[in-house]
């Protein structure tokens, strides 16, 4: 399996939704290969991190702020 193929597979993967002989390539590769395994350290420590995280309540201010660059940033993408 190359690094492109792991990609490919990464979000099946760390879901464990991939069949048993693809799981069986990707774990040899990530023996193999640090970057990838970098990468999907990466993800799980995010996934967890997302799970265990509280609701952050955003200052109000903030939030309008944000709000309105999104919305400059929708409508710049809409007119292209």
């Amino acid at each position: 399996m190359k690094c492109d193929e792991l990609l490919a597979l990464l979000s099946d993967y760390v879901d464990g939704d991939i069949p048993p002989g693809a799981c069986a390539d990707l774990e040899k590769h990530l023996a193999g290969c640090d970057p990838c395994q970098v990468v999907v350290d990466n993800i799980r420590k995010t996934i967890t991190l997302y799970k265990a995280g509280e609701p952050y309540e955003l200052p109000p201010e903030f939030q309008q702020r944000l709000h309105k660059l999104l919305e400059q940033q929708w409508d710049r993408k809409r007119s292209c």
